[in-house]
C-alpha cells in the first residue's frame, strides 16, 4: 500500500508561485554545471519509507489547502554540520495540480493515507483551466 506526506508551502502564495521557484533554481544550478536533483529538506525522518516510495507523493499546502503535489523519489537521512538528523526528501520536478483541499497549519509533515488525497485534476475536469487563484476562492467559498 502506498502513502503519502502532506507539507506546509511557507512564504509560496500559489502553485504557480511553487513551481516557477523550482524552476527557477533549478535553472541556475544547471547554468552553474551543480545537481539538479529537486530535493527538499526536514527535520523529521520518514520511517514508512518503502510505502512512501511505493507510488506516494508530497502534497503541498498552499494558503490553507492542498493545491499541487508531487511524486517522492527517494528518501536520504544525513546529518547536518552541527550533527542534528535530517532529511532530503527527492522529489520528481514534476507539478500536479490537485483539487484543493482546505488543511489547518501544523508543523512539519503528516502523513497522508491515499483514502484522504485530494484528487488530481483530470483532463475532463472543467475546473482544470481555472487559475490557482480563483479555485482557491470557490473552495474558500465552499463553492467547489
Amino acid at each position: 500500500m502506498n502513502l503519502h506526506l502532506v507539507k506546509l508551502c511557507v512564504g509560496i502564495e500559489s502553485a504557480d508561485d511553487l513551481i516557477d521557484r523550482v524552476t527557477h533554481r533549478l535553472g541556475e544550478a544547471r547554468a552553474r554545471g551543480r545537481d539538479t536533483e529537486h530535493t527538499h529538506t526536514t527535520r523529521m525522518i520518514p520511517q514508512r519509507k518503502e510505502a512512501l516510495l511505493d507510488g506516494g507523493s508530497l502534497y503541498w499546502v498552499i494558503r490553507g489547502s492542498i493545491q499541487v503535489r508531487q511524486r517522492l523519489l527517494d528518501i536520504r537521512p544525513f546529518r547536518d554540520e552541527a550533527g542534528i538528523r535530517r532529511c532530503h526528501l527527492v522529489l520528481e520536478p514534476v507539478f500536479v495540480l490537485t483539487r484543493p483541499q482546505p488543511r489547518r497549519p501544523f508543523q512539519g509533515w503528516r502523513y497522508l493515507y491515499p483514502a484522504d488525497a485530494p484528487a488530481d485534476f483530470g483532463d475532463g475536469d472543467p475546473t482544470g483551466a481555472m487559475p490557482m487563484a480563483l479555485r482557491r476562492d470557490l473552495v474558500e467559498l465552499g463553492l467547489l
